[in-house]
């Protein structure tokens, strides 16, 4: 890499273009050892609407083909529905331009295994964009198992729940869709789980060895609405709304999961809990800031506030005590993953296409156990 700024092009300007947007305008103000960045391109179809975006967003230029604007840019971000992960996000690759790709990594794990061998392949950097990885609490929650505090690793419990769905008539999204989406919930909210899971636990209790899985549609089809609001028609949802799946792992240790967008009261409801032989911990995005802790001297769970200059990324932000949110989640994964360009070496904790490839496969055997009703070994797909 040269010293002039890196050259960002996005594709995707709505939700996630939003978040990883905001995310690179903060870096230069709050880290001044990012590397120089120019938000350049921003890919989309609706040349009215992505104008409007690249305004808001502050990229120089707007494109319409990913193909010419992975040509135009030294970072591709892809921040695009699932099913337009993997064309443009190998092409990047071959190219030997830096691909960032949000999750889950494809809508299948023949396209995330073609994704994770093009990455393997080229010389340059391939991250998936799995943010709860750099919340300081959950890098607090790591070192504690790594430093053996919680002793023997027993089980690993895990949800996501969200209600944005409850009402049968909130709108019919691409997310409901098998072809564009890939799986629902699955792998909407639960490659979240999946990867945190593995993340706090996979050095000390190893792979995923087998899977069970339940997934459940809870309503089958949603209105697609026009401008005035009148319902134009009924489109099928054919993903899952919920699931639940039990998992074992190599060392013995026990995992349980499940996600919902059919949470009533629950809006972004991340919750991970690690139970060993001598402590416990357990940790809620909605309280992204805390840690409870258990140790084996203790009566009960001791909550502890991660917001100190010694912690992971605060210094960077503000006073001790003062928090953070969700967002800055994003802006710690762009600072590492860019800072990866700079320096040459990407740090052993950010998630590479072959993590996201491994968290796919737990997904797919996750389906595969629900299709047969039966346990599934997780590396018996592709």
């Amino acid at each position: 890499m040269t010293d002039e700024p890196l050259r960002i092009g996005v594709l995707g300007y709505r939700f996630m273009g939003k978040a990883h947007a905001n995310a690179l305008a903060r870096l230069p103000m709050f880290f001044p050892d990012a590397p120089a960045i120019e938000r350049h391109t921003l890919v989309g179809r609706d040349e009215e609407a992505l104008a409007e975006a690249a305004d808001r967003f502050g990229f120089a230029h707007t494109e319409t083909d990913w193909e010419a604007a992975i040509d135009a840019v030294d970072v591709f971000y892809n921040l695009g529905p699932n099913h337009v992960h993997a064309e443009p996000s190998i092409a990047a690759l071959e190219a030997g331009v830096p691909v960032f790709c949000e999750k889950p990594l494809a809508p299948t794990l023949a396209e995330a295994g073609a994704m994770r061998d093009a990455a393997a392949a080229a010389d340059v950097p391939a991250g998936v964009a799995f943010n709860y990885r750099f919340i300081p609490a959950i890098r607090y929650a790591r070192n504690l198992i790594a430093d053996g505090e919680l002793g023997e690793i027993r089980q690993v419990r895990g949800r996501y729940l969200q209600d944005w769905l409850v009402d049968p008539d909130a709108p019919w999204a691409w997310r409901l869709d098998e072809e564009l989406a890939g799986s629902g919930v699955l792998g909407d909210l639960g490659a979240h789980t999946i990867d945190l899971a593995s993340f706090l636990v996979g050095e000390a209790v190893g792979g995923v060895e087998r899977v069970s899985g339940h997934l459940h549609t809870f309503v089958d089809e949603r209105p697609v609405y026009d401008a005035d609001g009148a319902v134009e028609e009924y489109r099928d949802v054919t993903v899952d709304d919920a699931y639940t799946a039990q998992v074992a792992y190599e060392s013995g240790a026990m995992g349980s999961f499940e996600a919902s967008r059919f949470a009533t009261g629950h809006k972004n409801d991340h919750t991970i809990e690690v139970h060993g032989s001598k402590g416990s911990l357990r940790f809620s995005l909605e309280r992204l800031n805390e840690l409870e802790l258990l140790d084996e001297d203790a009566r009960g769970y001791e909550t502890i506030l991660v917001t100190d200059e010694s912690d992971p990324y605060v210094d960077h932000w503000w006073p001790p005590g003062h928090v953070i949110g969700w967002e800055h989640t994003f802006v710690h994964e762009n600072y590492e993953f860019l800072r990866s360009l700079s320096t040459g070496t990407v740090p052993d904790t950010f998630p590479t296409f072959a993590d996201g490839y491994s968290v796919q496969q737990t997904l797919d055997a996750i389906e595969r156990a629900d299709e047969r009703g039966e346990w599934i070994s997780a590396g018996d797909g592709e």
